[in-house]
């Protein structure tokens, strides 16, 4: 069946275009470049995998309940509006969560295809040229993953929701190359990592979490490749530029900060818009959940050097400024090292 025809809202159009600018860049010089970013492009060969294969796809996750979450990961649980509702509600309102998460991350990754290509195109130095390339093919078996994953457990899809359409129209639409960077593979990508992490870890069914995990690793090279990149470049930059893009970063983390506040699941089941704003305004659970959210953010916005004043005050009114002093880099190598216990597992399974 036709993803359109899956959409639990109304989708006008089946195809969004985006006017982006930028340059295209072709360099002559071979040789020259980044020793990071070139062991990373190793890297990213090495690690290349089939989804058809690796993942376990003969599966079957719970109709009614894929991932087998606990209901406190629902925005809305605890709410006075949750505990008026039967269990076939809560069941729904389950349900379409789980389905919003997903869809967005779908939405996501194709985001993340385009944005990867566009790098190919206008990154000035080969090496990122050659590992963004890696990343390209990266990003298509993860819109495979979950398109996949949605189109076989699932019954239904949501539409791209609005913090994640504003941001990924601001990536492709500013010509400068390094703005391409800074929102996918620092913003949205890291903003992104947070959200997986909790689904791999703690999601009880194997296939939800193996995707995660599976991704994950991927994402944690492409967070990687944004931190190498920017931080070569962004010491060049004068004051005025430094001070653009720390607008930027702000602009990105208050739409962020919102992004998984799922308005389009409480239009869709008909719940009361200003119950849940106000709910998702006080919660303590809430707070908690986007805190974690930028736990992947922070360190390497301050590592590239965006953590000017007015940034680090956004960070504090949001409650995450402790975030600043973790080690970024150990934090993707656990990622790496969790799909690779997720292969053992998954090795000892067939054994049996």
């Amino acid at each position: 069946m036709p993803t359109m025809h899956r959409y639990v809202l109304p989708v006008d159009v089946t195809h969004w275009t985006i006017g982006a600018a930028g340059e295209t860049a072709f360099t002559w010089e071979y040789d020259d470049g980044s020793a990071d970013l070139l062991r990373l492009y190793e890297k990213g060969k090495a690690q290349q995998w089939n989804a058809s294969e690796r993942i376990d796809w003969s599966h079957r996750c719970d109709p009614d309940d894929p991932m087998k979450l606990a209901d406190e990961s629902i925005p809305l649980f605890g709410s006075p509006l949750w505990k008026r509702m039967g269990p076939k509600d809560q069941a729904e309102l389950r349900y379409h969560s789980q389905v919003h998460s997903l869809s967005n991350f779908m939405h996501g990754e194709q985001g993340a295809l385009i944005c990867s290509a566009k790098i190919v195109q206008t990154v000035p130095t080969l090496p990122a040229k050659l590992y963004a390339a890696t990343q390209v093919v990266d990003e298509a078996r993860h819109v495979e993953a979950y398109k996949r994953l949605l189109a076989e457990q699932f019954r239904f899809v949501y539409p791209i929701n609005p913090p994640l359409k504003v941001l990924l129209e601001q990536a492709l639409s500013d010509g400068r190359w390094d703005f391409t960077y800074l929102a996918m593979q620092v913003m949205i990508e890291g903003l992104a990592l947070a959200a997986f992490q909790r689904i791999r870890d703690h999601a009880k069914d194997p296939l939800c979490s193996a995707v995660n995990a599976y991704v994950m690793q991927d994402e944690a090279r492409h967070v990687a490749f944004g931190r190498i990149a920017l931080r070569e470049y962004y010491p060049q930059l004068t004051e005025a530029e430094r001070r653009e893009r720390e607008d930027f970063v702000i602009e990105a983390s208050r739409y962020l900060r919102d992004r998984f506040d799922q308005n389009e699941v409480w239009e869709t089941l008909g719940l009361p818009r200003q119950e849940c704003v106000e709910w998702l305004a006080t919660a303590e659970s809430t707070g908690k959940f986007r805190s974690r959210l930028f736990s992947r953010i922070v360190p390497t916005v301050k590592e590239i050097g965006l953590y000017g004043g007015r940034v680090q005050k956004l960070y504090e009114e949001f409650g995450v400024g402790r975030y600043a002093d973790i080690d970024a880099q150990a934090q993707l190598d656990e990622d790496a090292r969790i799909a690779e216990k997720f292969d053992a597992e998954m090795r000892t399974l067939l054994r049996q």
